[in-house]
């Protein structure tokens, strides 16, 4: 089966396409990401995607359009509401993939957010579902958050590029103003 895996970044990979290649699934990665902020990670992300791919052979389809303009427009009607500013963000990308997968014939979706122990994963879930149905193309599930401490091995080995945070910009503060609540 050809399945089409949205791809939030390289690390995030390894694991991911171990599994998939365990199943029998042949695999295309898809880079749609235009919460990444600021646009240096975004290249950092973009550039280390095409490198994972091409060190394993595996084919990409980019929608390297940096839109963060759209993106914090969607953004605003959220921002009170964490749990919506990721919901839109999800929802954002996975259309995108179930979209994509859908026009160029792919049996399957799914995504590197299912992996990250960070990200809400049941929330990632119910918005793949409905886009499931919306599209009317299978959407992929399986939990591959076990495999996480395996998945950073892989990337250490691999020397991908390791990131410390989902990519948005609101997730980037975050991360620094918790370094500045800890050093006091």
């Amino acid at each position: 089966m050809k399945i089409l895996l949205h791809s939030c970044c390289a690390d995030c990979c390894p694991y991911i396409c171990k599994r998939l290649k365990e199943e029998n699934f042949e695999i295309t990665l898809f880079w749609y990401n235009p919460n990444i902020h600021p646009y240096t990670e975004y290249q950092k992300r973009l550039m280390s995607l095409g490198f994972f791919a091409q060190k394993v052979g595996l084919p990409v389809i980019y929608n390297d359009e940096y839109n963060l303009e759209d993106f914090l427009r969607g953004q605003i009607k959220a921002l009170d509401e964490k749990k919506l500013r990721c919901q839109f963000c999800y929802q954002l990308r996975l259309k995108e993939t179930a979209r994509v997968a859908k026009e160029k014939g792919f049996d399957c979706f799914t995504t590197t957010l299912l992996y990250s122990t960070y990200q809400k994963h049941g929330l990632v879930k119910e918005k793949a579902e409905d886009l499931e149905k919306a599209y009317k193309i299978k959407f992929y599930y399986e939990d591959f958050r076990g495999g996480f401490p395996e998945g950073i091995k892989l990337s250490k080995e691999m020397h991908l590029y390791r990131q410390n945070y989902c990519g948005c910009i609101f997730s980037e503060a975050e991360r620094h103003l918790k370094k500045i609540k800890n050093q006091k």
